[in-house]
């Protein structure tokens, strides 16, 4: 059987299996005895890709099928610092698994249409779980945290998603709020009021974030980064993913 190689983000982890994605998918939200139904993000990565700091092969040497012929679900390569030691070239599809593991495949698309205008918020996944909220479009927060740091916090890679932020990205003192699902609005509001581009472009919402967040509030996409490589996989509209993509849309969405 082929081995594949997942790069998780919630938990950040690289991970053989023996499952091809759809399956690990389902294996991976769901899980089989012990694991409680979640959210899961992962990419596929490049089957070939090597590097000094995983010892790849010997974890796919342990991926053997079951005596009964059952796949072996997944080997734990590493947990740590894993996204640094990846390139972007080897990152292949993104994958989004509902809690009840519907999955949704994203291909990478870096001349797809951002948009840039308003304010934004901005869900770190690896390798830090911080919310933030910023003057700064994706490619420019991107930038000011990696290559280019405007303080003294810098990662040597990064991936996040950004998240919706409906009236309140224009209007965040006196903006509806009544579609968002964010628990935490007021404190959410007094940190995109303080945002100025000309002197304050980031402010933390949280320290340590919940990892899941609603796959229905993404704006623009999700995007991975390592030093000066940026990927980005546009999230379709909502009207193509209930048309096309209705069963996972649905269980998205409960």
């Amino acid at each position: 059987m082929t081995v594949h190689l997942y790069l998780s983000l919630i938990p950040e982890a690289l991970i053989a299996s023996m499952l091809p994605p759809e399956e690990f998918g389902q294996y991976y939200a769901t899980g089989h005895q012990y694991k409680s139904k979640g959210q899961a993000i992962f990419f596929e990565i490049d089957p070939s890709f090597r590097h000094e700091f995983f010892d790849i092969d010997a974890a796919i040497g342990r991926c053997v099928a079951h005596p009964d012929g059952r796949p072996k679900n997944s080997v734990y390569v590493s947990v740590y610092r894993v996204l640094e030691h990846i390139p972007v070239s080897a990152i292949g599809k993104l994958y989004l698994s509902t809690t009840y593991g519907q999955t949704l495949a994203l291909t990478r698309n870096d001349s797809g249409r951002i948009e840039t205008g308003t304010l934004h918020m901005y869900q770190d996944l690896v390798p830090v779980n911080s919310l933030v909220v910023s003057t700064l479009a994706p490619l420019a927060h991107y930038a000011s945290v990696t290559e280019k740091p405007a303080k003294f916090i810098r990662f040597p890679a990064l991936c996040f998603v950004e998240l919706g932020l409906g009236q309140l990205a224009t209007n965040p003192a006196e903006g509806n709020a009544n579609d968002l699902p964010y628990p935490f609005i007021n404190h959410l509001r007094e940190a995109l009021i303080v945002l100025d581009p000309a002197s304050k472009t980031t402010k933390l919402v949280h320290r340590v974030h919940s990892l899941e967040f609603p796959y229905r509030m993404v704006r623009n996409g999700l995007f991975i980064g390592n030093g000066p490589e940026l990927a980005y996989y546009p999230m379709p509209s909502h009207d193509t993913l209930r048309q096309d993509h209705s069963s996972w849309w649905r269980l998205a969405n409960l």
